[in-house]
């Protein structure tokens, strides 16, 4: 039976967070979590002598996790990885570490727990193997303690092996690149991803709360303790509480449930994200011997196959984009502020929902999505048994594929923001009969784990006859990757179906490159390997006018998706541009010119095109910028909402005022250049709304350094980013400058990267210098721990004036 289909229109569903930011302090009652990233030594290559206490590590480097090797090393396109993964270097090599655990630990069960590996990890504990990981996308976790020397040392080594390339089709990362931490606990402790939280009726008025916790009893005897379940609310007011007396027997793992109700809850939405938090403790008599906080947001939601979806009884678009796991210049290093300065950049365009391409994304990830109000589609797989690339996951399904889908949903399955778990990514089974029995399969797995989401997966074939994903019946929601056109025919084809544009657009763009004339639409390639015309320096223009063969472009997508009520929503491939597939071009190409916004995080121009769309906000974005030949004709792009019409003005003199017209997008005018100020004006009923001006920019004057934030925690883990440019006496950005900028770090930082978002740009992204590209690049400072203050210092050597900013540092 398919359970999705006849649950209550007023499901819900809570959040929890197993790994909890919080470090209880040594001595104290309850669980104890410590981060465990500090202080490893590393080395490339193969050491499989580095498990053993005697061995000499003086060579290797010391670092502080999470860490990625590949993005460390040269771009070079022999490097294995190839194309699809940027050129960068993969291999092999080991992490080791000593550390030390208090004598008064040896009664307490004590774990190692890894949010993402990639890949192959295999780890020891004083020359002991605890286990293999291949997915390197997967969060896992070891039982050290009968292995550790308590109040001694002890030696942890790590080997990872991303040797066999190539093995995905973008850029993965090599290395412990996620966060690690090491967890102590009593013998009777909350298990590993140990609760699920359901919501099984939500209302404003009152809300059922199931709580199911999975208890283990490592003890040799059995134990009777007490559970006691609070609910609270942002303030930390509780709302709700139950508490009952429990028995579990000796070396055993038991659910026990608790039913509570919440009056007059806050639901979680898109606009309003309101978190509250179970609080779980058990005690042994009167001793605390387990605390564990479980995040809990409420709400409820509907796919219907006319009206599209609905969050908490609202009709709601999903307004998504794809996002790949990369940090840009970190590569896959994960850090929750480089996460934090993504969403919010997505969030400001009016994105509402987030695809986790094409695999688990990080706990930091999913913790933003609940706290920032995104709709998340959670994606375990991009292959199954049938592979995409030689060394891809399809070596690995059978043996892995269960436990992985398992973990995947246990680690997910209490966020609010998860409302689909997508089982695959145009999987290649759909063209034969073998992906009926797997797909149903792997949709049975999740619904042993989770009734309360849809199952889906992201599909290219809408031919139902070639499709045998689809006619497995195994999928509660369709979801179909591109092809636009064929949108409309859906209702008909797909009778009853709910559906929702899983993957879309494609469109190729650089940021800050224009080629005149924009009124033609270019596919570049025409179809897979066929020549093209593309342009000497490996750059696309940015208006939206070149696509894949096949996708679209931004505006032929989003016009299609807003008029079909029944489609439920779009997710655009991509949000940000990432490593790797830099289709159209070959090397020396090595990342994506898919995205909204770039590499660097620099929004392109049709960035403005969709917040004009998705948000209410008064938008007016015109462009290119305005240094051109004399009398080139060059053609002015205006996004624009809430306003009738825009009026264009070139040195005061009016060009005319135009307005969008049916289901148009954008207006432009075709202006010949002469030097000065172009202004738009938008307005509404004959009232002022906006005015946007672009002007000349002149003789550079002066390194501008614009910082994201003021301050940053010596956490050794905080990021400043800081947007450079150069400007003339009058403040203007000079839009072609290509100066290189030398980076001086001083106090309590360090330059983690550098980036200007060129597709093209080999230059290292640990460089102390990078190159404007159209105008801009950006350099990422990291706390180094030290509280003092950090001053960047940027110069480019050409006469321009060296600049000085400071960063405070608390």
């Amino acid at each position: 039976m398919n359970t999705y289909k006849n649950i209550s229109k007023k499901t819900g569903i809570a959040l929890i967070m197993l790994f909890s930011a919080v470090c209880f302090a040594q001595g104290k009652q309850g669980r104890i979590i410590e981060d465990f990233n500090k202080n490893w030594n590393f080395k490339l290559g193969d050491y499989p002598e580095a498990v053993n206490a005697n061995f000499n590590v003086s060579d290797w480097r010391t670092l502080q996790l999470p860490h990625d090797w590949s993005i460390e090393g040269a771009f070079n396109k022999d490097n294995k990885t190839k194309q699809a993964q940027g050129f960068l270097p993969a291999g092999k090599g080991w992490y080791r570490k000593v550390f030390t655990v208090p004598a008064n630990w040896n009664n307490k069960t004590v774990s190692i727990e890894f949010d993402g590996v990639f890949k192959n990890s295999e780890v020891f504990i004083n020359g002991h193997s605890l286990g293999m990981r291949p997915n390197g996308y997967i969060s896992f976790a070891y039982d050290l303690s009968q292995y550790l020397n308590f109040g001694k040392s002890n030696i942890i080594a790590v080997k990872v092996d991303n040797d066999a390339q190539p093995n995905s089709r973008w850029y993965t990362g090599s290395g412990i690149y996620r966060n690690v931490r090491l967890t102590a606990s009593e013998k009777l402790h909350v298990g590993k991803w140990g609760t699920f939280v359901t919501t099984p009726e939500v209302s404003t008025t009152e809300s059922k709360v199931h709580f199911e916790v999975t208890i283990d009893n490592d003890n040799t005897i059995a134990k009777e303790f007490k559970l006691v379940t609070s609910i609270v609310n942002a303030d930390n007011v509780e709302v709700a509480n139950m508490t009952s007396t429990e028995k579990i027997g000796t070396k055993t793992s038991e659910k026990k449930i608790h039913d509570l109700v919440v009056k007059q809850p806050k639901l979680w939405n898109t606009e309003n994200p309101y978190l509250y938090k179970v609080i779980t403790k058990v005690y042994e008599k009167s001793k605390l011997v387990d605390n564990y906080e479980t995040p809990l947001g409420f709400r409820y939601f509907s796919f219907d196959s006319e009206k599209g979806f609905s969050l908490n009884g609202v009709p709601t678009k999903i307004l998504g984009v794809c996002l790949h796991h990369d940090n840009g210049a970190l590569g896959a290093v994960e850090n929750i502020h480089a996460v934090r300065r993504k969403l919010i950049l997505l969030k400001e365009m009016g994105a509402n929902a987030i695809r986790m391409s094409h695999n688990p994304h990080s706990l930091e990830m999913m913790q933003l999505c609940d706290e920032m109000g995104f709709i998340v589609q959670d994606e375990a797989f991009d292959v199954w048994k049938k592979k995409k690339v030689t060394n891809d996951y399809h070596k690995d399904w059978d043996a892995w594929h269960k436990q992985d889908l398992e973990d995947f949903i246990k680690r997910d399955r209490n966020h609010p923001s998860v409302i689909m778990w997508s089982i695959g990514n145009e999987i290649r089974e759909q063209f034969d009969s073998t992906g009926i029995a797997i797909a149903r399969e792997l949709a049975k797995i999740v619904k042993s784990l989770d009734t309360t989401r849809p199952v889906t997966s992201a599909l290219t074939e809408n031919v139902i006859e070639k499709n045998f994903i689809y006619q497995s019946g195994a999928l509660d929601l369709l979801g179909f990757n591109y092809k636009h056109e064929d949108y409309k025919d859906f209702p008909v084809r797909f009778k009853g179906q709910k559906i929702l544009a899983s993957e879309s657009v494609s469109a190729l763009e650089t940021r800050g490159h224009y080629d005149q004339l924009s009124d033609s639409i270019k596919t570049w390639p025409s179809k897979f390997g066929a020549p093209f015309d593309g342009n000497a320096d490996w750059t696309v223009s940015a208006y939206d006018q070149v696509k894949s063969y096949w996708g679209a472009t931004h505006e032929q997508n989003w016009k299609t998706i807003k008029k079909q009520d029944f489609m439920a929503g779009t997710f655009i491939w991509t949000g940000f541009d990432y490593i790797g597939e830099p289709d159209p071009y070959p090397y020396p190409a090595r990342s994506s010119y898919f995205g909204i916004i770039d590499l660097a995080g620099l929004p392109k121009d049709v960035y403005y095109m969709y917040q004009s769309e998705w948000t209410t906000k008064p938008v007016l974005h015109i462009f290119p910028h305005w240094n051109w030949k004399k009398d080139q004709e060059v053609d002015v792009w205006a996004y624009y909402n809430n306003a009738d019409e825009v009026e264009l003005f070139l040195n005061g003199k009016s060009l005319g005022k135009k307005s969008k017209q049916n289901d148009d997008l954008h207006i432009s005018w075709r202006v010949k250049f002469e030097p000065g100020i172009l202004k738009a004006v938008s307005r509404k009923d004959g009232k002022l709304v906006l005015e946007k001006e672009i002007h000349t920019a002149g003789e550079a004057s002066k390194i501008a350094l614009n910082a994201d934030k003021t301050t940053i925690k010596n956490d050794t883990y905080d990021l400043v980013y800081v947007t450079v440019s150069i400007i003339d006496k009058d403040g203007n950005v000079l839009p072609n400058a290509t100066d290189l900028i030398n980076f001086e770090v001083l106090g309590g930082g360090k330059l983690v990267g550098v980036d200007n978002g060129y597709q093209a740009n080999l230059d290292s992204f640990k460089a102390n210098s990078c190159k404007l590209f159209n105008g801009k690049c950006i350099a990422i400072i990291q706390s180094n721990g030290k509280k003092e203050n950090i001053q960047l210092k940027a110069s480019t050597g050409n006469g321009i004036s060296r600049e000085m900013l400071d960063i405070k540092v608390n």
